[in-house]
């Protein structure tokens, strides 16, 4: 199988953790069909092939990225164009995949850049609680509830194809730290170095932001 059908095959067989604490529902974006049918198109695109990786790991899913799209830090605008997909959602953007497409553009464009790098996150499935959404380490007893079944997910996805000597965080806070703690734990990859989110570069250092696409820029050809 090549990676998109590996990483179908992944998504397809997805298992839910049940009675999750605190009142915490779980987002699937897989289960509507407008969304699964886009990200089928997408990966069919760009990874109908065997190439290794490079994993970006973010944190999970949020409702209107990839919670809509099926594909992470990229929203409808991005889906249609560059990517080529078009798409009736809402024409909503994201500011994660406003900075997310930057760094592809440095890079050398959508083609170039999803040849040596998958996106993915630490829980595939996103988490909503009072209406908003949940990040996996924003309530302690929930992250270690679902710490099993994220790295059940992070070690069927490695399988698909990444490279194995270093993935990055995408987040230079709770989430590159909980993912050292993992990697120690359970010897993912050889090391997991941090990169600054993207939505912290657009809310908070947007002055800076062309520092920190070339820091993106520079990671992927170093490591790829």
């Amino acid at each position: 199988m090549n990676f998109q059908e590996k990483y179908f095959n992944f998504i397809d067989q997805l298992d839910f953790p049940k009675s999750i604490p605190h009142g915490v529902e779980i987002l699937n974006p897989f289960l509507v069909e407008q969304t699964y049918s886009l990200a089928r198109s997408f990966y069919q695109k760009y990874y109908s092939d065997q190439n290794p990786r490079l994993f970006l790991i973010g944190i999970n899913p949020g409702r209107f990225g990839a919670g809509i799209t099926g594909v992470p830090f990229t929203d409808p605008i991005r889906l249609e164009n560059p990517c080529g997909i078009p798409n009736a959602l809402d024409k909503r953007q994201e500011l994660s995949s406003v900075f997310v497409y930057e760094v592809i553009e440095a890079f050398g464009g959508v083609e170039a850049f999803y040849a040596n790098v998958f996106f993915t996150s630490v829980s595939p499935l996103g988490f909503v609680k009072d209406g908003v959404n949940l990040n996996y380490y924003d309530i302690p007893e929930v992250r270690d509830f679902l710490e099993p079944y994220m790295v059940k997910s992070l070690k069927q996805q490695i399988e698909m194809g990444a490279i194995p000597k270093v993935a990055f965080s995408m987040g230079k806070g709770k989430n590159v730290k909980y993912l050292q703690y993992l990697n120690k734990k359970y010897q993912l990859f050889d090391d997991i170095k941090p990169l600054p989110h993207p939505r912290w570069v657009m809310q908070y250092r947007l002055k800076r932001k062309a520092e920190f696409i070339d820091e993106y820029v520079r990671a992927v050809h170093d490591s790829a």
